[in-house]
């Protein structure tokens, strides 16, 4: 069976104005020597008042400008692709200009449209993100490498695989609806060596555009590996900065450890409480359509250097707390226990959304209340009015902050609750609710999110794991 891998470069991989291109033509040009390559793309970053910026964050400020009835502006995302394109040829500049062109034309029509409707939401907001970002940058590397002698093409958003339900601004892949709408894009693959894709952004049954929520170009690569897997020798890859680490670099700044191996529970769950190793989407999908597939993520400029995500891992030598990471903006929402499974039924049917961990219980006046933590509390907010109307003496406790710790056999750590609740208390900070089990892949340590609270307690607890014995 003929091999494909499926890539996916982010921003930061990207580079602000291309910076990082040259480095994903050679790593393409790599993977490509022994199998297909699909290379989805997220949004490039740019450099704005000497701050890096997404143009997906460019296009979200002009939409709002446009709600305001401000004049919206496509000069930043114009000067980026404009650097962008001095990386094509001669031979292909003039079809490359046209493309972009051609798409910020229909980033112009999404804005011209919010400022008449004021509101840039739904499928204005998604057409505008897709054409100014995802979609348009796959065209432009298309041409990138074109330039650089390797045979390839863009998917064309008419022949777009990727099938969503209606949901626009948080949209959810359709296996079944995506698999019908594949021929075209099978068809690229047979033909090149490389095909590339936007990420991120989705299409309904009907045509209207829809986008995953932030991070959702991971959703893309494993939406494809799902829907190749029987057809290829699928394998995913995400190209980042560094393979996995213990603890989030930017916050532990020693006695960091290598991860070799992840399993699918324990990088969905990293993913979830604030790891940036993958979007725990990702992972849900790929289980809940029962395919198995090896997932790597690589150091892009030391690409020897990988962490492999299975569903079933080699025997484990290393210590079995593999991460300590932490989430900021999450929320408690505690509901009348009699009340919870009409939410939880709704949030799996017709949100389609798990971010979410359920909380011991508790009773008081007779009453006996569950607790709910979601992961999100932008998304919270957004859906006040929803949550609310299954109970309407619900509560909603925002600035919390979560600290876990990620180990499938977490069990052979001897005291792990007990050292890591008392350096939470040496770091003067206050646990509001600790949830653990003898035998789990997590800890979770409910704290206050203000200040550098979460960051505190990821480095006193990552510097204390090294010191606790295990079986």
């Amino acid at each position: 069976m003929t091999k494909l891998v499926v890539v996916k470069f982010g921003g930061s991989a990207i580079g602000p104005d291309g910076a990082s291109i040259a480095e994903i033509v050679k790593r393409i040009n790599d993977l490509k020597k022994d199998s297909k390559v699909i290379a989805v793309f997220s949004a490039p970053l740019t450099m704005h008042n000497e701050k890096m910026r997404s143009l997906t964050d460019v296009i979200l400020e002009q939409g709002k400008n446009a709600e305001g009835g401000k004049t919206p502006s496509l000069d930043i995302v114009k000067s980026t692709y404009q650097k962008i394109l001095e990386m094509v040829n001669s031979e292909n500049k003039e079809k490359c200009q046209n493309s972009i062109d051609l798409h910020l034309e229909k980033v112009q029509k999404a804005l011209d449209d919010a400022v008449e409707s004021k509101e840039f939401a739904d499928e204005i907001r998604s057409r505008a993100l897709a054409f100014a970002g995802e979609v348009l940058m796959s065209h432009v590397m298309n041409y990138i490498l074109k330039s650089n002698g390797i045979k390839s093409d863009a998917i064309e958003f008419d022949d777009w695989p990727i099938i969503t339900d209606n949901n626009i601004e948080s949209t959810n892949f359709l296996t079944l609806e995506s698999r019908e709408r594949m021929d075209k894009t099978i068809e690229l693959v047979e033909e090149n060596d490389v095909v590339t894709i936007g990420g991120f952004i989705g299409k309904t049954v009907d045509g209207i555009t829809t986008t995953y929520e932030r991070g959702g170009s991971d959703r893309t690569a494993a939406d494809l590996g799902i829907l190749f897997h029987k057809k290829y020798e699928t394998s995913i890859d995400f190209e980042k900065d560094s393979a996995v680490v213990s603890a989030d670099p930017k916050i532990v700044k020693s006695g960091l450890r290598e991860v070799i191996q992840l399993s699918y529970n324990e990088a969905r769950l990293a993913g979830m409480f604030g790891m940036k190793i993958l979007d725990p989407i990702a992972i849900k999908e790929i289980v809940e359509n029962g395919v198995d597939i090896p997932i790597t993520v690589t150091n892009m400029k030391k690409p020897e250097k990988i962490t492999t995500i299975k569903r079933a891992l080699d025997i484990q030598k290393g210590h079995p707390i593999k991460i300590v990471t932490g989430k900021k903006n999450c929320v408690i929402f505690r509901i009348e226990t009699s009340c919870i499974q009409k939410l939880l039924t709704s949030l799996e049917k017709d949100k389609r959304y798990s971010e979410f961990i359920i909380l011991s219980p508790f009773t008081k006046d007779g009453i006996e209340f569950s607790r709910i933590l979601f992961l999100d509390g932008d998304y919270i907010k957004r859906n006040e009015k929803y949550f609310l109307g299954f109970d309407s003496l619900a509560t909603i406790t925002y600035n919390r902050g979560v600290i876990t710790l990620i180990g499938d056999e977490m069990w052979r750590v001897q005291q792990v609750v007990s050292r890591t609740s008392t350096k939470i208390g040496e770091s003067g900070l206050n646990i509001l609710n600790m949830d653990a089990q003898e035998e789990t892949s997590r800890i979770i340590i409910v704290i206050e999110d203000t200040g550098d609270n979460i960051n505190k307690a990821i480095s006193a607890i990552h510097e204390e794991i090294s010191k606790i014995k295990f079986v």
